[in-house]
């Protein structure tokens, strides 16, 4: 009889005829080090097989380990705080194992063995938050913490129909009530919704308390595909004038038709309009809270310290008898070390702040921590105040520190050669015939980018159009 010789290999029968788990035969795949299947899905050729060095794809292995080290590992890779952000579960290996970002090497599809070094080279990829949110859907509880709101404030999200389940998962109880259906979200959705609905005060809802009503509950659900915006709002999305919007619509073929409306106030459909701003870069999916990082010291000769504020919210007085404030959400441990900073009589100096939208800014001394608030989703908000006429802006580097210049009583003349600053101000050179080492400057001195520095220049803007205006008409 004669005896058949095999052909065409599935994974199994490959690790069989080289004598190497099934396991190290999917990474050596996975990895390249042999070819992908040539004959169909999961499928390799005779020669394909008998090509591999088995002790290669045996020694490549070096594994694997369970889904729950590697959501540890990619959960540290997040970094601290983790506000708006889950932790990656065993599942979510799962889900990103599926998407082809791990290769699966055994055990439970849901919960599978990766590689070790497969999981570090993914912790290290700075999209990891956008990949995360890309591929991995969350379930209520996470995706309340996503948004960054109260469990009740997620619920009031999905009674207003603002986001759809895009699967689902059957969790088994046991006796506390069986097997329960628990729907999915996209975590994309979910990042989106502060922007796809600008008219809501999401200040509001982060900061509410625990046991208060929800700011959502007042609210009207949308009625299925009537979920329309005007061009203002479509600004809004993307930050905008209105202006702006209605040239894209002008300018771009593709950009989505009315649905209602009238002639001046065209409606269209938000997904859909969602959709385009996603695709023509008008918006971007929010990997996270913006953050302040703030640098303060207690005195000459001792150490600065560090903090991070998520969400900051910068506001800055008009007047130099006011008071700047500065809030943002703290790590408990980051909080009662800046409360410890600022209790001392003088309080503590900034000599960087950080803000999104602002140059960078500087105080010295009198900051303070005014209030600690604990939100109903256990986030906690700090807010720093201080006096705005110490205001200014920071120097360059890391050490930073406010940045001063004068405004000499008598102008300068032409033999300064100081540097010049808009309101007026120079900054005395040793070699200043004027203001140099060897005569005694006479100077107001200021803050730079502070509250009189903002006033003289904007008092020296309009002497010299007023000079020019004059000459225009001697003329």
């Amino acid at each position: 009889m004669v005896r058949s010789v095999r052909e065409v290999f599935d994974e199994g029968q490959a690790a069989g005829r080289l004598r190497v788990p099934v396991a190290a035969w999917r990474w050596a795949v996975g990895s390249g080090l042999v070819p992908a299947a040539d004959v169909g899905p999961g499928r390799w050729s005779r020669a394909v097989v008998e090509a591999a060095d088995p002790e290669a794809v045996r020694a490549a292995l070096r594994g694997p380990v369970g889904a729950g080290w590697a959501a540890d590992r990619l959960t540290e890779a997040l970094g601290e705080p983790l506000r708006c952000r889950p932790r990656v579960t065993a599942s979510a290996v799962g889900h990103l194992a599926r998407a082809g970002l791990l290769v699966y090497l055994g055990g439970d599809t849901g919960f599978p063995d990766v590689h070790p070094d497969q999981v570090n080279t993914l912790a290290r990829r700075r999209d990891l938050p956008a990949l995360l949110d890309r591929h991995v859907p969350l379930g209520p509880d996470q995706a309340a913490r996503r948004l960054g709101v109260r469990r009740t404030d997620w619920d009031q999200v999905v009674r207003l129909g603002w986001v759809a389940p895009v699967g689902s998962v059957e969790i088994d109880y046991k006796r506390h009530g069986g097997v329960t259906t628990i729907p999915l979200y996209s975590a994309e959705d979910i990042a989106l919704l502060p922007i796809t609905r600008p008219s809501v005060d999401w200040r509001a809802v982060y900061a509410t308390a625990a046991g208060s009503r929800s700011p959502l509950a007042a609210l009207n659900p949308v009625i299925p595909g009537q979920d329309r915006v005007l061009l203002a709002e479509v600004a809004r999305m993307a930050r905008v004038g209105r202006a702006a919007a209605a040239y894209w619509r002008r300018r771009h073929a593709d950009f989505p038709a009315p649905v209602g409306g009238t002639d001046v106030h065209p409606q269209f459909d938000r997904p859909a309009i969602v959709v385009w701003l996603l695709a023509h870069d008008k918006i971007g999916v929010p990997v996270g809270m913006p953050a302040a990082s703030l640098v303060v010291h207690r005195g000459a000769g001792r150490p600065a310290s560090r903090f991070r504020l998520d969400d900051p919210h910068l506001v800055l007085a008009d007047d130099a008898e006011g008071e700047d404030e500065l809030s943002g959400w703290s790590t408990d441990a980051d909080a009662e070390n800046l409360a410890v900073l600022a209790a001392g009589e003088f309080g503590t100096s900034i000599s960087r702040l950080t803000v999104p939208g602002t140059v960078p800014l500087a105080v010295p001394g009198r900051v303070r921590v005014i209030e600690q608030f604990r939100s109903g989703s256990g986030g906690l908000r700090v807010t720093l105040a201080w006096p705005a006429g110490l205001r200014g802006t920071a120097a360059s580097g890391a050490a930073g520190g406010v940045i001063r210049h004068g405004v000499a009583y008598a102008g300068p003349g032409e033999g300064c050669v100081c540097a010049r600053h808009a309101c007026g101000g120079v900054v005395p050179v040793s070699w200043c015939a004027e203001h140099g080492n060897t005569v005694e400057p006479v100077l107001e001195w200021h803050p730079e980018g502070g509250i009189r520095c903002t006033d003289l220049s904007r008092t020296r803007g309009l002497t010299t159009a007023g000079d020019r205006a004059d000459c225009r008409h001697d003329g």
